[in-house]
């Protein structure tokens, strides 16, 4: 399965890492490709890369999703996993392909996910092939956590970015995922926004550039 995506090219003209958006339900890949500007005076090396979730969405018809989600779309929890499994599957291929056509290592690569991206991304950097520099969650959740410490592979370092009044993913879910992954050895940080509900507030932004950096 291919998946559409759209990209920023370095700002300096020369790649030399790589940074993919992962969005969140009922959006698309140019949703987050915004960010790109704002990081790419700090980043003028790295091409953004975002692509569209695989199927699209059962509520919103004008974007696309990863998974069902049953408390939102009424889909039943089978359907869920086997949606998100078909997405593992094609997220893990598009991955192979940039790595491919860019030339750009998996440790120069970093997945900044939003919400539903961002359980993409902490279910899938951990078990791929190859290591990846890192994963900056915003405003998501681990799921299947139980699986993770006989599936795990490797150690990327993790950030996790949540707005303590989110009503969409619950806040506590940022310190479940921390403790889960610090358990097993995974170096995590994790950034409060104060006052900020589902959403990338400028703090957390910074926080994530410092991260990216960091890691690359």
């Amino acid at each position: 399965m291919t998946l559409t995506s759209y990209r920023k090219e370095p700002k300096s003209g020369t790649a030399d890492s790589l940074v993919v958006f992962l969005h969140g339900f009922g959006a698309d890949g140019k949703d987050l490709l915004g960010l790109a500007d704002p990081l790419a005076d700090y980043l003028p090396n790295t091409v953004f890369v975002s692509p569209d979730a695989p199927s699209r969405c059962s509520v919103n018809p004008m974007g696309y999703q990863w998974f069902p989600i049953p408390r939102m779309d009424g889909s039943s929890e089978e359907a869920a996993i086997a949606g998100m499994q078909t997405a593992v599957g094609a997220l893990d291929e598009f991955l192979d392909e940039l790595a491919e056509s860019t030339k750009i290592a998996p440790q120069r690569t970093v997945l900044v996910g939003f919400s539903q991206g961002t359980m993409m991304s902490l279910h899938v950097a951990p078990r791929r092939a190859e290591a990846l520099a890192g994963v900056v969650g915003f405003s998501g959740l681990l799921r299947n956590p139980q699986d993770l410490e006989q599936e795990i592979k490797h150690r990327s370092p993790v950030l996790l970015v949540h707005g303590d009044a989110d009503d969409v993913v619950p806040y506590a879910e940022m310190a479940k995922a921390a403790d889960v992954l610090a358990a097993l050895d995974v170096p995590t940080y994790t950034h409060t926004s104060p006052n900020t509900a589902h959403g990338i507030a400028p703090d957390g932004l910074s926080q994530a550039l410092a991260f990216i950096k960091q890691v690359l």
